[in-house]
């Protein structure tokens, strides 16, 4: 891990004023991706500023009947919150698919939301990766890579990795919301369908937040109701990522929600594939994926998440 500096913030707006001032500076909340990152020399900040400190550690009602979740939230402390429970029991199921309790105990909400992915050609300094070196290349569409963990839909020809979280896959069906502080002090509001970035030919930009800006809070609105459930799809019980992820949210009439982990750099909705939840799962993949571009060694993903949903749906 090379040399740096570190610094406490004082509050919201000074630390994103702090992280836009000092060239290669970054926020560290939990510090569960971001250290390891740095270990392994793919993150080289030069400058931390520790954000644990702030006031952000709060879940709260809003005026809508929603809830206000501060950044700061671990993720235990979110799925395990009654109000969540109850109200988006499809949130505390996907966090309780990720990671360890030990990790889901320092995880952060907004960490949860920002973390890389895990591609191992990112992972591996030794490969190519237009991720961690713009204008390389991407390691996993070389001849004889091994893709078959990565994505299947809005990857692009510089980059087919996968965004890792399962938190954020129910938070994109539930249509969440996250706030943010910028440099400058002024805060706004971003759809999380808006947040994460497709990669483009710039895959190294991967989210909407400018320079220094900190998420404050993630918000969810009023409670849906509806059968709610996660089921996510991995080589190995526990601790593992996502092969394929489904979270759905499905009402009475048959109507509902589909968001998809696993298979795209961002979780994965459209709405025209929602209103396709009473015709069954055929019908919502033909809508959710088309114009899905699998390598060969990922194209199952394609047919298992049709299955995924299909279990689902009959078990609804």
């Amino acid at each position: 891990m090379r040399q740096f500096s570190y610094e406490r913030a004082s509050g919201a707006a000074q630390a994103a004023a702090r992280v836009a001032e000092v060239q290669g500076a970054k926020f560290i909340g939990g510090g569960t991706n971001l250290l390891d990152l740095m270990k392994l020399e793919i993150e080289t900040p030069v400058h931390l500023v520790d954000v644990k400190g702030l006031d952000l550690t709060e879940i709260e009602p809003t005026d809508d009947g929603g809830l206000r979740i501060g950044a700061q939230v671990t993720n235990t402390a979110l799925s395990a919150d009654a109000r969540i429970r109850r109200d988006y029991p499809v949130l505390t199921r996907a966090i309780a698919a990720g990671a360890s309790g030990q990790i889901r105990n320092k995880a952060t909400t907004a960490g949860n939301l920002l973390q890389r992915t895990r591609c191992p050609y990112f992972y591996d300094t030794a490969m190519p990766c237009n991720k961690r070196a713009p204008g390389s290349g991407c390691g996993a569409l070389s001849e004889g890579a091994f893709s078959r963990q990565l994505g299947v839909i809005g990857t692009s020809d510089a980059c087919i990795a996968t965004h890792p979280s399962d938190m954020a896959v129910a938070l994109r069906v539930l249509d969440a919301a996250i706030e943010t502080v910028t440099p400058s002090g002024m805060t706004r509001r971003i759809a999380l369908e808006d947040l994460h970035l497709l990669p483009g030919d710039t895959p190294e930009q991967e989210n909407a937040l400018m320079p220094g800006e900190l998420i404050t809070h993630v918000t969810l609105p009023a409670p849906v109701g509806g059968t709610q459930s996660y089921h996510k799809v991995c080589d190995r019980a526990s601790y593992a990522f996502a092969l394929v992820s489904v979270a759905l949210i499905r009402q009475a009439d048959g109507t509902g929600r589909v968001a998809l982990g696993g298979v795209a750099p961002k979780p994965w909705r459209r709405a025209e594939a929602d209103a396709e939840l009473p015709n069954g799962a055929r019908a919502v993949m033909a809508r959710l994926l088309v114009g899905a571009t699998p390598t060969e060694e990922n194209a199952f993903k394609i047919t298992l998440a049709e299955r995924t949903l299909a279990a689902m749906l009959k078990e609804a």
